[in-house]
């Protein structure tokens, strides 16, 4: 065997982190890193104007139907609101960790960790599904025309009910996306494309789940602590 065959035998043997190389219309690999996580910056920053129309929009309506709001906030449980503020904050932990992870090159945690924050992303969406929106719908809770709740006290309360589902649900379907890039991290990893020289695509995701977590620690008190 050639000195070129036992190299290129030996490079191939080499995980996809160490073999990466940027893109061609990149000057570097820090080049590439940084246009990547502005991009992503400038992304939330949209998610973040999103979400700003619906915290207008909620302190508009609750300025002119205060006992509407009240009233509509009696029905959810707050137990259970916290119950997914702490799970959502510990997958925080986890996703920040597998950063480093991946930085130190750490394969079986950062497999391990990336497992936890999807798991923890599948329990919100279970408990907010199982135990909020199917048993509140069930029984006429739901927003605008299609409320049918007998024993409401206040006549504005579909508009609270219309509030809580756009939130909440826009919110649910951030949460849904970031399952599915979790799990697309997952399956990476698991072919050794993560390590010290090349983890953006971590870092990106990373990045993406902390502005869900910090958008949920904004509407958790704002909808379940009112009264």
């Amino acid at each position: 065997m050639t000195t070129m065959d036992a190299q290129s035998s030996e490079s191939k043997q080499q995980p996809y982190w160490k073999k990466y190389t940027h893109q061609p219309h990149w000057r570097s690999k820090e080049q590439e890193f940084d246009a990547a996580k502005i991009g992503m910056w400038l992304f939330l920053v949209t998610e973040v104007l999103l979400f700003s129309g619906l915290f207008c929009a909620y302190a508009v309506f609750r300025l002119l139907y205060p006992d509407a709001f009240a009233n509509g906030s009696h029905y959810l449980d707050w137990r259970w609101g916290t119950l997914n503020t702490v799970i959502l904050l510990f997958s925080s932990y986890t996703v920040a960790t597998s950063i480093h992870n991946a930085q130190m090159n750490q394969q079986i945690r950062l497999r391990i960790n990336l497992a936890i924050t999807m798991l923890c992303a599948i329990a919100f969406i279970a408990i907010k599904f199982t135990l909020e929106y199917i048993p509140k719908w069930s029984v006429g809770k739901r927003p605008g025309s299609w409320f049918s709740y007998p024993w409401a006290s206040e006549p504005h309360e579909p508009i609270w009910w219309s509030i809580y589902y756009s939130a909440t649900g826009i919110h649910a379907t951030h949460v849904l996306i970031g399952v599915g890039l979790l799990g697309w991290l997952l399956i990476r990893s698991f072919k050794g494309h993560f390590g010290p020289k090349h983890y953006t695509a971590v870092e990106i995701v990373g990045l993406y789940w902390h502005i869900v977590d910090l958008i949920w620690i904004f509407l958790f008190p704002l909808l379940y602590l009112i009264h």
